[in-house]
């Protein structure tokens, strides 16, 4: 049986005494703490070296390699000498390897979960190699070396600002005691304190040895990623008790005891029977492969992620500025001519934060949180310019959003139609871009299936679509196309409106090629068979224009208005009681959020902002629905992955706010006063039922 001994700086109290199976070896494995008692340290290399088989210095300052600036603690060669006869280590290589790989394995496992995250490392010396990875994912690095080491309330901010810093700190590490891995010459290490707490709210991923997070609580430490060595069941307890939600430990632990880097490479020598000098990477890779050892991905209180989003927004008129301080005050005595004013040069202000979103939270673990950031420009301002106008300020709200940490933005309301619709800002873009218009048809789609199912006006045919008809005005637009398609897999008949004939028709080509037996019928003026459909989807962007005449629409008929501004007016809708006009797109959000008004009720966010947030939960941080041609394809994968992140349809509303049951059964009842065919259905056909989540069987076919 051979014998690795660790030498430990630290405390006689977490000594350890086991017996293991290891590389075809039987290995003792001794821990001796040596108290911060550094002459106790070299006693005992002395005593041991030639009696163990392998020899592991640990709880000190390593040697430290930053960039081309080596530096090793003169007392770390003082002690190796003491054990010159035995294979000795700090496990500096082996410290190496792992950090980079513990890294990328989680990387690689939750894709894209290091991108732009905010990373505190608190000694950029001691975890450079962790430093250089991270920084191929993220250029959010602070290094907390000045702060720690002289007490200047100034952060590193780059590799290359820490080379810089590294090459000229040798001072302090050399006369600060060895034992103390984040030396400082500091007066006051209170100062020290309150900066790192500042820093440590604002990360997202901290790279520190697990004695350094001690003094830190469930303030600091909630919702974070900790990146750390040796970590046993009653730390990670620990942490899991300050509120850390993932760990990594890059020490892989195949004992029944925590071990260290140092032991494990120890180990490694005794089992090999050889020098640290003499094992190479070959060695190391074959011993990892063989063995099937891997980085430790640890959940402290069960599986939990958080990840960042941002969403664009902008003011839709005027109004904006009278409700929102402290134009509120101009807004109120200005004159419309100064107001036009105001609004052309708001549309030239840089974007800034109007809200952080926090509280959301996925029945899987997942938890998002974002930035909402408004851009100046009203959609008259918007359309008035190019679209390079748009882009710059675009750009420039991803270069924010890219900076605060977000790993993915959305695009809202009339951002989202300029130009190419999203593909140009995605190109140039730092960060992967959505449109949001995916969810935004799926949207349209469950909230017309949820208020047909509940005015009960409508039966399931033979063939289990809907026994009606359905038009979507504005057929051949973006949301509108998608609609169709999955329209036609729902409903016996479907109606297509839209003034571009060709592209009408090789939608209705594309649409019965993917639903065989689908009966499409075109048409360039809605007007012409309007009076027939039980289910009306008006997809426009024909802001202000007249786009269907609601007094020919057949009562008891369902209209969901997808457009943006609104298709259908409010005095449009009044006239007509019997029809039920709602506006579709809300998402009710799972957990309880926290952010600015949108004009919604709180919880409730629209599809274009859900669809950027259930990409952040599921972690897919790719450009996911750009351009003016959607796959309704992903319609069905967001709506599916929005029902797997407890995304719910908000209440059906309309334009003056949330139907009630009492709503929609009057809807119900005057449609059944004025249409002797539907009463003569209702005798067998049940009142609507209170509101229940829907399976939505448009979209899961």
């Amino acid at each position: 049986m051979k014998t690795v001994v660790s030498i430990n700086l630290g405390a006689s109290a977490d000594d350890y005494d086991f017996t293991t199976e290891f590389l075809g070896q039987t290995l003792r494995v001794l821990r001796l703490g040596c108290d911060h008692d550094i002459d106790q340290a070299e006693r005992r290399l002395a005593e041991w070296q030639g009696k163990a088989d392998a020899l592991a210095l640990e709880g000190m300052r390593d040697r430290q390699r930053v960039g081309a600036f080596q530096f090793e603690q003169r007392l770390t060669r003082r002690l190796a000498h003491a054990a010159r006869h035995t294979p000795f280590t700090t496990g500096t290589e082996l410290r190496d390897i792992l950090q980079e790989w513990s890294i990328r394995h989680l990387q690689n496992e939750q894709k894209g979960y290091f991108n732009n995250a905010n990373v505190l490392l608190f000694s950029g010396a001691q975890h450079y190699r962790s430093a250089r990875v991270l920084a191929e994912f993220t250029d959010n690095l602070r290094f907390a070396d000045p702060v720690l080491q002289l007490g200047v309330p100034k952060f590193l901010t780059s590799l290359q600002a820490l080379e810089l810093y590294s090459s000229g700190s040798h001072q302090v590490l050399k006369w600060a005691p060895p034992q103390v891995l984040a030396p400082t010459l500091a007066p006051l290490p209170e100062w020290n304190h309150f900066i790192l707490r500042k820093a440590l709210h604002k990360a997202n991923v901290v790279v520190a040895y697990f004695d350094e997070l001690a003094p830190f609580g469930l303030e600091e430490l909630a919702g974070k990623t900790v990146i750390t060595s040796a970590i046993s069941d009653a730390r990670l307890k620990e942490l899991g008790d300050k509120g850390v939600y993932t760990v990594v430990d890059y020490t892989p632990q195949p004992f029944p005891q925590t071990v260290g880097i140092a032991v494990l490479e120890a180990m490694i020598l005794a089992a090999l029977d050889k020098s640290a000098e003499r094992i190479t990477e070959d060695d190391i890779l074959d011993i990892i492969t063989s063995l099937e050892l891997q980085p430790r991905v640890l959940y402290p209180n069960g599986f939990k992620r958080l990840s960042r989003f941002a969403f664009v927004i902008h003011p839709l008129s005027q109004q904006y500025f009278r409700n929102a301080k402290p134009m509120d005050l101009v807004a109120k005595v200005a004159p419309q001519s100064v107001m036009n004013t105001v609004e052309k040069i708001i549309a030239y202000s840089p974007p800034f934060v109007y809200s952080r979103v926090t509280g959301i939270q996925s029945p899987t673990g997942a938890e998002a949180e974002g930035w909402l950031i408004t851009v100046g420009g009203t959609p008259k301002e918007i359309m008035r310019h190019g679209p390079e106008f748009t882009y710059q300020r675009l750009l420039a709200a991803a270069a924010m959003a890219k900076k605060l940490g977000a790993q993915i933005m959305g695009l809202g309301a009339f951002t989202k139609v300029v130009g190419d619709a999203g593909v140009t800002v995605a190109k140039r873009a730092p960060l992967p871009i959505t449109t949001g218009n995916s969810y935004s048809a799926s949207g349209a789609l469950w909230a017309a299936h949820e208020a047909v199912q509940k005015l009960g006006l409508v039966q399931i045919g033979p063939s289990g679509k809907m026994a009606g008809k359905a038009m979507v005005v504005g057929a051949t637009g973006a949301i509108g196309s998608v609609c169709a398609r999955l329209l036609a897999k729902a409903v016996d008949e479907l109606y297509l409106a839209a003034p571009e004939a060709g592209k009408l028709l090789a939608l209705k080509e594309d649409i019965e090629h993917e639903t065989p037996g689908a009966s499409v019928h075109v048409m360039a003026h809605a007007d012409k068979h309007l009076g027939e459909m039980d289910m009306i989807v008006t997809a426009t962007s024909g802001a202000g224009k007249r786009i269907l005449d609601i007094q020919q629409v057949k009562s008891g008929c369902v209209i969901t208005d997808v457009a943006r501004p609104l298709d259908i007016p409010a005095e449009d809708v009044a006239k007509r009681p019997d029809v039920l006009v709602i506006e579709s797109g809300e998402i009710r959000l799972p957990g309880n959020v926290h952010m600015k008004n949108i004009g919604l009720p709180k919880n409730v966010a629209y599809a274009c902002l859900a669809e950027t947030i259930v990409l952040a939960l599921e972690g897919r941080f790719e450009n996911y629905t750009l351009g003016r041609n959607i796959e309704w394809e992903k319609v069905r994968e967001i709506y599916k992955l929005g029902l797997k992140h407890g995304m719910q349809l908000a209440s059906i509303s309309g334009v003056n706010g949330v139907y009630t049951d009492e709503d929609l059964t009057r809807v119900r009842q005057l449609a059944l006063e004025k249409r002797p065919d539907l009463q003569r259905r209702a005798e067998t056909t049940s009142a609507p039922a209170p509101a229940k989540p829907s399976t939505h069987k448009i979209i899961t076919h």
